[in-house]
């Protein structure tokens, strides 16, 4: 069962990990590029496209990495764990409170009629922070989960 659970973990964080980098190396910068009625438009269709998808991926990861912290024999193993979730939940926590209502903004926007303050109010650079943050995240408690593979096993 622990072979299965850590099977789980380190298939979720590293899809998670991956969505993120590639946003991170390809989406964003794309996005940025673009004058704000197009960004609007492909930002309204990229975010659609990761749910339910990513919070599952991140629920999984944040859920296993507890249960096996909780079961660990070893301190070391117990705090790795549970700091790979903390990791995750910080994930959860910036995506709930900083991503997740910046998309739900832009979807809401009609881009062939922008708000006259677009330019003030554009998030990209806000959205692309915190965007960073919470890949930073997630990739280091993938690099945590990977190590603990020798130590868990």
């Amino acid at each position: 069962m622990l072979e299965i659970v850590v099977s789980l973990v380190l298939l979720a964080n590293g899809l998670a990990a991956g969505v993120l980098l590639g946003t991170q190396m390809g989406g964003q910068p794309l996005l940025d590029s673009l004058p704000p009625d197009r960004y609007v438009h492909a930002h309204a269709f990229f975010s659609t496209r990761f749910d339910p998808f990513m919070p599952i991926c991140l629920l999984i990861t944040t859920l296993g990495d507890l249960a096996l912290g909780l079961l660990a024999g070893s301190t070391t193993v117990r705090v790795l764990h549970l700091a790979a979730a903390l990791l995750c939940l910080g994930t959860i926590t910036i995506s709930l409170t900083r991503n997740v209502p910046v998309n739900r903004w832009v979807r809401a926007l009609d881009p062939d009629n922008l708000p006259e303050d677009f330019a003030e109010r554009d998030p990209r650079r806000r959205w692309g922070t915190w965007n960073r943050v919470r890949t930073a995240l997630t990739v280091l408690a993938l690099l945590v989960n990977c190590g603990l593979v020798g130590l868990t096993l």
